[in-house]
């Protein structure tokens, strides 16, 4: 029997996606395992925000806006669309995540009349729940959490708000599923992609999802801070009717009109001026994921996560206990209960070990399919057996 050692040698060797990871700027000496959090920079950010600086900012200046920045949120929508299962001119690129969770909230209870309570997602995101709550107070609407796998729903829910995968414990959920359940009960469904874009299959069009957004500095290495999305269906967009009616959003920005008339496409969706540096280093970061498929980023990531968990058992046992799901019912990250998490980790990365922890006593690691390897996924687990 090969030991953890060679199987994870073999597993690199005959890994699909091996040579992806030259596509970044690493340092082999840290085990990087928060991609989830943060992910990191493909080498052709660099040199193509110099580019952005010196050349399309620097020479041609302001006429660059009629050369490419003007249609870039669109642009770069469509890039990102197949990775979440959406048709070309159904995602936008701009603003924050937690405004465009607010724009959607909003236009779909302006959608759902006579209804106007938000379900959300018991296990949330903070961010999803504050913004929930404060568009409740804006609207008179009402807000109640409900756990995805026993949501219970009434004639006066208008829509629920759900985490594909929970952030804490790396749990992913059933889109097909839940957003099955949701229009079964007549209310729209609003998904936050953040821990799953890049990650794990989605399929927005196939499963008639109505809205959804997600960041793009995780597993989509957009950079600190990057700009988010918003996923409007074309069946949908021309009723979506959102509350930051900024000029960019207006189906004539340059008329300068005193009244505001949206745009009919999907760049309704935006609101002010995007932000065109993170906007294109984006677009940049984007390029490692010419030729890869979302499933085979999928099966390596199961694949990944799977092995760092079997090295966690052989190695660590009964001093941590495994928070995430052993079955194919995760994301890409795996989350360990251990007493004193916080100091653990911190020893971790003082052992270029890279995680993060989360209150009380998790530890995360996320792992990113196009640069993490199994022998990163073993180092972690041996260095994790000499601390926990």
């Amino acid at each position: 029997m090969l030991s953890l050692a060679e199987r994870a040698r073999e597993l690199d060797a005959t890994d699909p996606l091996a040579s992806c990871r030259k596509l970044f700027d690493l340092d082999d000496s840290v085990v990087y395992l928060d991609g989830n959090s943060l992910g990191a920079p493909p080498l052709s950010v660099a040199e193509r925000m110099e580019d952005v600086v010196r050349n399309q900012w620097g020479r041609r200046l302001i006429r660059s806006w009629g050369e490419g920045w003007w249609t870039a949120p669109e642009r770069v929508g469509d890039r990102i669309a197949p990775l979440v299962g959406a048709a070309p001119g159904q995602v936008v690129v701009g603003d924050s995540t937690s405004a465009n969770l607010f724009k959607a909230l909003v236009a779909a209870l302006r959608m759902s009349k006579g209804r106007n309570e938000i379900v959300v997602d018991a296990a949330t995101f903070p961010t999803d729940g504050y913004i929930a709550s404060s568009v409740a107070r804006l609207t008179g609407a009402t807000v109640r959490a409900a756990p995805l796998d026993a949501l219970e729903l009434n004639a006066n829910t208008a829509v629920v708000l759900a985490n594909q995968v929970d952030y804490r414990t790396g749990r992913a959920y059933d889109v097909a599923a839940v957003t099955a359940s949701v229009h079964a009960a007549g209310a729209l469904v609003l998904w936050d992609l953040c821990h799953s874009v890049g990650a794990l299959p989605v399929d927005l069009d196939a499963n008639g999802v109505d809205f959804a957004v997600g960041c793009t500095y995780k597993f989509l290495n957009g950079g600190p801070g990057a700009p988010a999305f918003l996923y409007v269906p074309t069946r949908l967009q021309a009723s979506f009717d959102q509350p930051l009616a900024g000029w960019n959003g207006h189906k004539a920005p340059f008329a300068m009109a005193p009244d505001f008339e949206p745009s009919s496409e999907i760049a309704r969706g935006r609101c002010g001026t995007p932000d065109i540096l993170s906007l294109l280093a984006l677009d940049a970061a984007l390029d490692v994921w010419d030729g890869v498929t979302i499933s085979d980023v999928r099966a390596k990531n199961l694949a990944l996560t799977g092995f760092f968990i079997e090295c966690v058992d052989s190695l660590v046992g009964s001093r941590v206990s495994v928070v995430t799901p052993r079955d194919s019912s995760r994301g890409s990250q795996v989350s360990l209960a251990c007493s004193d998490a916080a100091s653990v980790m911190d020893a971790l990365i003082a052992r270029d070990v890279i995680g993060d922890f989360r209150p009380p006593n998790v530890l995360r690691f996320g792992f990113a399919a196009l640069y993490n390897r199994y022998t990163d996924a073993l180092r972690a687990a041996t260095t994790l057996a000499e601390l926990a």
